[in-house]
């Protein structure tokens, strides 16, 4: 099995859970400065497994990374939106030791672009109309950028151990996520 089908398979829990967090904010949002407030949670969480992958994920590794959406594209949203990257959610990425678990943290990162359209639709029903380019992902090249990466992602995978390793990331970087979620939610 290909090392993206077999994190899509050993992470479906946590993506339900993370997803079901996620789309109960978003169903929430009714007005820009809500859904800015939701976007704080995506900025602080992506800033932070950024700063973790930053070492591993070179050009050598990912030759278009520099082209992917990153937080600062969320951070020119909540902006849009009349918000402010202050007063940020705790968020804490998983501890990444190489270029494998760096790719299987930003697998998660990557892999939210696909339900991007689903969140812009739902947002455009509930009046928000604007600071939805993060989750417009690459446009007509969505499909094209995720098959060039889960390439690349495929191509690492060295046997059994990584991809149990790799998994075990992926996991950790879903369930990280919703606690950025969660942690907004109990205050």
């Amino acid at each position: 099995m290909m090392l993206n089908q077999n994190i899509k398979k050993n992470t479906k829990e946590a993506h339900q859970t993370l997803e079901g967090v996620v789309v109960r904010q978003l169903k929430a949002v009714r007005s820009d400065a809500d859904y800015a407030e939701v976007l704080k949670n995506f900025y602080a969480y992506f800033n932070a497994v950024e700063k973790a992958i930053a070492p591993f994920i070179t050009s050598d590794v990912l030759p278009d990374y520099t082209e992917r959406r990153n937080s600062s594209h969320i951070k020119a949203d909540i902006e849009e939106l009349g918000g402010k990257v202050d007063n940020l959610p705790e968020a804490t990425a998983p501890v990444i030791q190489n270029a494998l678990e760096a790719l299987s943290a930003l697998y998660v990162l990557e892999g939210s672009i696909m339900g991007g359209p689903y969140i812009v639709q739902m947002l455009n029903k509930n009046g928000v109309t604007k600071g939805t380019s993060f989750f417009s992902g690459y446009g007509e090249n969505t499909g094209k950028m995720w098959s060039t990466f889960v390439d690349v992602l495929n191509r690492r995978s060295e046997g059994p151990d990584s991809q149990k390793r790799a998994i075990e990331i992926a996991n950790e970087t879903f369930a990280r996520f919703g606690d950025v979620f969660r942690s907004v939610t109990a205050q």
